[in-house]
């Protein structure tokens, strides 16, 4: 039998409502941020509701219906890049001796309902994720399939909501005597993502594997748009992160640095064990210090061909939650590597699978793929794994 391993990962769970529109159309001009951190929107960032109604100098339920042309949401879902990384790793590993537990917060409304509903069909744990009488979290996703020569950009609306009220005291021992913590998008997590340093330091005096997978700060960019993010209260975050994973924008902003090699170093001068960054459709970049898995010197990674060409023929999905889906694929790749102890854990081959998982995101609406049977969304990226790895290797 293989070996037990316990995965708890804590940070933002929501319910996202996905809009198909255009960014180019006239209706978008008065909402468009004419500088960093100023509460208008830019493709590929996320704002906070109540900023945005300052920045547009109008109520949110006014301005929504000119951002949608009057439309409906196509698509209600779970999101959040915590709690959807967590369900697409539980559904393409294959055994019961991988154990997800969520630790977050939602309301006690109609979309905490809703989120429940949907976990209650997955293996994830939900003893942890409580409630509170604040709304729960929530973010209208715009999402433009034509921007950026066809390869899709969102922009995002942010409700915090409850995760407000979720604090380090609700992480219970539980949490710290995991194999592997993942904080996920703690930044709509307000006081988890302010208290990072000492949870990482926790973590890692527990002997957990550490993973911090990011969101866009609108709190600290707005806050200091001219300085770098912090993640927690210092730098010394970092050294206790097993593996980073981050988009090009976020890397940036979050090393303080103007390009993506002096943000890669950043991150290796601060002892981070490995560090992955997506950029859109271009090379995955990636490193490991030996730590969790085996050295890796800054390498790239290509996108797959398979997922591109498909894409050209087949755009009844939208690129909402494929970063989420990227972290779960490297998770459940990790978590598996993990179960076969005479061997080194490698880099490479969990970001195959992230790049394979968060590509085939795109074939479908939201984040979360709802299975219908078990091992469904597993048989679904695989065909796309095998081909991913021969494209890779050269084999």
């Amino acid at each position: 039998m293989s070996k037990k391993i316990k995965i708890s990962g804590v940070g933002c769970s929501l319910v996202d409502r996905l809009y198909k529109v255009s960014f180019s159309n006239d209706s978008y001009q008065p909402f468009l941020s004419k500088q960093s951190g100023d509460g208008g929107l830019t493709p590929g960032q996320l704002v906070f509701r109540e900023e945005f109604e300052k920045f547009a100098n109008e109520d949110f339920n006014t301005a929504l219906p000119k951002l949608t042309n009057n439309q409906q949401p196509v698509k209600i879902n779970i999101g959040g890049p915590s709690i959807v990384s967590l369900i697409h790793a539980s559904q393409i590993t294959d055994n019961d001796n991988i154990e997800f537990c969520f630790y977050g917060n939602r309301g006690d409304d109609d979309d905490g309902n809703f989120i429940i509903s949907l976990l209650e069909k997955t293996k994830i744990n939900t003893d942890n994720y409580t409630k509170s009488n604040a709304e729960t979290p929530s973010t209208v996703v715009l999402s433009d399939d034509d921007f950026d020569n066809g390869n899709g950009e969102r922009m995002f609306i942010n409700s915090i909501g409850a995760a407000w009220d979720f604090t380090p005291e609700n992480l219970d021992e539980a949490f710290f005597d995991s194999d592997i913590v993942v904080f996920g998008a703690t930044a709509l997590v307000p006081n988890i993502h302010d208290n990072l340093t000492e949870l990482l330091k926790k973590a890692k005096v527990k002997n957990c594997i550490t993973i911090v997978n990011t969101v866009y700060d609108f709190r600290n960019e707005k806050a200091a748009p001219d300085i770098k993010w912090p993640l927690g209260n210092s730098d010394e975050s970092y050294a206790n992160i097993d593996l980073l994973m981050t988009d090009l924008e976020e890397a940036l902003r979050l090393s303080g640095k103007g390009n993506l090699n002096d943000a890669m170093q950043f991150f290796q001068e601060r002892k981070t064990g490995s560090v992955i960054v997506t950029c859109g459709a271009q090379n995955v970049h990636l490193f490991s210090l030996g730590k969790l898995f085996k050295t890796l010197e800054h390498s790239t990674m290509p996108v797959s061909k398979l997922v591109t060409e498909k894409l050209k023929t087949d755009n009844s999905g939208d690129t909402t939650g494929c970063g989420d889906n990227f972290a779960g694929g490297v998770i459940a790749s990790l978590a598996k590597q993990l179960q076969n102890e005479d061997r080194t854990s490698d880099l490479t081959e969990a970001c195959s699978w992230g790049i394979v998982s968060g590509g085939t995101t795109c074939f479908y609406m939201g984040g979360m793929f709802e299975e219908k049977q078990k091992g469904e969304k597993l048989n679904r990226i695989m065909p796309f794994y095998t081909e991913y790895k021969k494209q890779f290797t050269g084999f």
